[in-house]
């Protein structure tokens, strides 16, 4: 074989080849990091274009966000939502423990009462202690809105949506997000690729922008959740089944894994979030009202009314119109267990002059009535509720929907006299405007005026606002107490009882239950309940309870609910948390015979029976009970006394008052100091007993009212206590107003919501492992470690513990709470009852504590 001929190579050629080699590979690396920096002003320029051609988008977005969140509310009819709005604020959780880490402080309403995220109503009695959204949300996590239908969570939405829309600084830091505020119905799911996660929302957005905004809506919701600055809030969560539930949480998990910085805020039912809490979110309850806000509220509908409703011509030719400093006297009366929704009702009906009656329940049949198509049967409606709750579809297809009143609609010949009718009564009406008003006139159009009905009794309903059309097809009542109102009016007449008990837990089956207890014998419902309601949540047992209020005092099913929550609140070792949600049931029932028994158990030598017992009666305000809460005075127990003194603010009367301010002028200084501050829940004679005592020269009564003062949110308390800090002559007094005054300037409350770090990065956790001979590693859950925490002798340790614990339920793990929850410890007992709740309300299935050797 012949080896080819090489030429020879050229020394000069091969050094200068090798030079500029050199030279140009030199060049090009110090080059790169130009390259590198006109690469990224590309992206930057093109990144800002893009922002550029979607600021027209985004500015049209918020101004029709803004419009929709002002219309999404019971009164939209009559009022904008800021004209009317109570500042929806969320209860405040117990604060987060970690070993190191912030201390919260406490004050007498988180000492005494339990928390109870399914039944605010009680903390709002009391004042407890709440958090503005800008608080709940700059921990940085997501949040389950939570509460009973009716309390507000839609309302809550929409205020967000307005604050967000506005850019409003009440947002904080948040401020610039930008809000896109979709209902769960308006959602096709499932969705499966991340390629069309975004479909849904470009859909929603798309149906109501400017035809020449269409083309760049996909671009613009691409650019909002890609940048972080998407705010998600998702209504309806808590109107679906646990199977429409998981769908979605499915969704929001694809949602966040794709577009992590999106910020979301949905809403939820206490007893179940199935999906939510394992993505991390946060169930904070919306708080209840209390009496002051309530009257502001009715002050409030009065002066809007007499301003803009009662000069329409249909306000003037209907009932003659009562004085409203008359009808708010009598509307701030009767109010015990109302909700916003229901309270709403009462008043509309009140002014309006159109009521049924005097009960919650007329209220909600007369807004039907307003609603509902004339001359629409109440069977027909009845029976499209029923067929809703029985068919567990909150969100239904309309056709299925004529199937179900096909039977009542009505002939082609009638339906042409009635909407003849309509349209003569229409036009009477709109003839006896005043020419000389045009805008009323026009306001006036505008409030009749709506999309064109379509053919048939659904078409009708839709068009009247009864029930709300979504895309795809879909439509659902516009408030799931509409529904659960027809459909246990409708089930008082047929025999459905193991058909709702065969269906799992959702707010339609809950609401038609309660409207049906209020309509017919639920005897056997109850029967069944009892027998299925067990520890550790007793969910059965307390949602019946809520149809006390409503049911007739002579139903033969009543003794058998208030013996088991007598039994219930009496049973000593049960957490507080569960036993409050008794008592809170009993207050919420406004049965006459909850007093009597309140002060028999105050009467007993149980201090927790005693405590919760107080706070029953003063919530109540039951006069009657003063004199055996002044002795509770006396007890041993602190925070019998402590409840004692709220109870006896709460009864509001000169002489509760004045025996408050006894104890705080001569008792001792634990009870000074709760007397101080539950003083601070009567904004007349309580605050200027606290003004007054800021100035006295007992140093005792001075040290106390700072802490009384602590609880005053008002600018007049600052500055009492900036002066107390600066000029009181006893040092013990300043400090107080110092530590008070910090712990208000604090950035870091331990009682809002943040994500856990990762147990390998947790500092506590680590130190903890150490001197139990393990370490972490990095990813791992560290079960067997945060276990080893809940048993630690250290609360602090046990706390924390649990909070990381509640993340990872299993078999083993839920062994461990139950043995937190049935210790010794007070503190521990009852953060293990939350752990517990959070675990159930995810949709995982608690087994029974005798499973596990508890009793």
């Amino acid at each position: 074989m012949k080896i080819p001929f090489l030429p020879p190579i050229d020394p000069f050629s091969f050094i200068f080849a090798f030079i500029v080699a050199s030279l140009f590979w030199w060049l090009v690396g110090r080059a790169r990091p130009l390259w590198n920096e006109l690469r990224e002003n590309l992206k930057t320029q093109s990144e800002e274009a893009q922002a550029r051609r979607t600021t027209s988008v985004e500015e049209n977005h918020r101004r029709l966000t803004l419009r929709r969140a002002q219309g999404m509310h019971l009164a939209a009819p009559l009022f904008a939502l800021d004209e009317i709005l109570q500042e929806p604020r969320l209860l405040a959780p117990p604060a987060h423990v970690e070993p190191g880490g912030p201390i919260a402080t406490e004050d007498i309403v988180t000492q005494t009462l339990p928390y109870l995220p399914a039944w605010p109503e009680l903390g709002a009695a009391y004042n407890a202690p709440t958090l503005s959204f800008k608080q709940a949300l700059s921990g940085g996590v997501n949040l389950a809105i939570i509460g009973q239908p009716g309390i507000g969570k839609t309302v809550a939405l929409a205020h967000l949506a307005t604050l967000a829309a506005n850019r409003d600084d009440r947002l904080g830091h948040l401020n610039d997000l930008i809000p896109f505020l979709i209902h769960v119905a308006d959602i096709k799911l499932p969705i499966n690729e991340t390629r069309d996660i975004l479909h849904p929302i470009n859909e929603s957005v798309s149906e109501h922008a400017s035809v020449l905004d269409l083309g760049r809506v996909p671009g613009f919701v691409q650019n909002s959740f890609r940048s972080g600055r998407a705010l998600l809030l998702l209504d309806g969560f808590d109107e679906l089944t646990p199977d429409g539930q998981q769908a979605v949480s499915d969704y929001l998990k694809l949602l966040l894994q794709e577009y992590p910085k999106t910020r979301v805020v949905t809403t939820g039912a206490p007893e179940y979030l199935d999906g939510l809490l394992g993505l991390g979110f946060a169930p904070l309850t919306l708080a209840a009202w209390n009496k002051s806000q309530t009257n502001h509220f009715v002050q409030k509908w009065g002066e809007l009314w007499t301003q803009f409703v009662a000069v329409e011509a249909w306000a003037q030719s209907g009932p003659e119109q009562v004085d409203p400093i008359l009808l708010n006297i009598w509307l701030g009366a009767e109010n015990q267990g109302l909700n916003p929704f229901e309270l709403t009702l009462k008043i509309w009906g009140a002014y309006a002059g159109d009521s049924l009656g005097p009960h919650t329940l007329d209220a909600i049949a007369s807004h039907i009535r307003r609603l509902a198509p004339t001359n629409t049967p109440p069977a027909a409606l009845e029976t499209l509720a029923m067929q809703v709750t029985l068919a567990t579809q909150p969100v239904f297809d309309p056709r299925k929907a004529r199937e179900w009143v096909k039977s009542f609609e009505l002939s082609d010949e009638a339906e042409l006299e009635a909407q003849a009718d309509i349209e003569a009564n229409e036009a009477a009406e709109e003839q006896t405007l005043d020419e000389k008003e045009p805008k009323k006139k026009e306001k006036n159009k505008k409030a009749k005026s709506g999309p064109a009905p379509t053919p048939g009794l659904i078409g009708k309903l839709a068009s009247g606002g009864l029930i709300v059309a979504h895309s795809n097809n879909k439509m659902r009542f516009l408030h799931p107490i509409f529904g659960g109102f027809l459909a246990g009016r409708a089930l008082s007449g047929v025999k459905a009882d193991e058909a709702l008990l065969n269906q799992p837990d959702w707010t339609g089956k809950l609401l038609a239950m309660r409207y049906l207890a209020a309509h017919g014998d639920v005897s056997n419902l109850i029967k069944s309940i009892l027998e299925f309601s067990r520890l550790p949540m007793h969910r059965p047992l307390l949602s019946a309870a809520r149809w006390l209020r409503d049911a007739p005092r002579d139903a033969p099913w009543r003794g058998k609910i208030m013996a088991a929550l007598a039994e219930l609140i009496r049973t000593e070792g049960l957490p507080l948390g569960l036993r409050g949600q008794a008592l809170a049931a009993f207050v919420y029932s406004n049965d006459p015979a909850v007093t009597a028994l309140f002060r028999q158990f105050m009467t007993t030598l149980s201090f927790e029976l005693i405590r919760l017992s107080a706070l029953g009666s003063g919530a109540l305000r039951d006069i009657k009970s003063a004199q055996t809460l002044e002795n509770v005075l006396s007890a041993p127990s602190i925070s019998a006394r402590r409840a004692a003194c709220l109870a006896l603010v709460a009864l509001g009367t000169n002489d509760t008052l004045e025996t408050v301010a006894h104890a705080l002028l001569n008792a001792d200084e634990d009870l000074r100091r709760a007397a101080a501050e539950a003083l601070a829940n009567d904004p007349n004679e309580g605050h200027a007993m606290l003004k007054d005592g800021a100035t006295l020269a007992d140093i005792l009564l001075r040290r106390a009212v700072v802490y009384g003062l602590a609880r005053v949110d008002a600018p007049w308390a600052t500055e009492t206590l900036q002066k107390m800090q600066v000029e009181d002559d006893q040092w013990v007094v300043r400090n107080s107003a110092s530590e008070v005054l910090e712990a208000r300037q604090s950035s870091e409350d331990p009682r809002v919501p943040r994500p856990l770090k990762v147990p390998s990065e947790t500092p506590w956790l680590i130190e903890f492992a150490g001197t139990q001979g393990t370490g972490i590693s990095p990813g791992s859950p560290a079960t067997d470690v945060l276990v080893a925490a809940l048993k630690s002798p250290k609360d602090e340790e046990r706390l924390a513990a649990l909070a990381y614990l509640k993340k990872s339920p299993s078999d083993g793990v839920i062994k461990q709470i139950y043995g937190a929850m049935y210790g010794d410890d007070t503190e521990v007992r009852e953060a293990a009852y939350i752990a517990l709740w959070e675990i159930g309300a995810s949709g995982y299935k608690l087994p029974h504590p005798t499973q596990y050797g508890y009793s």
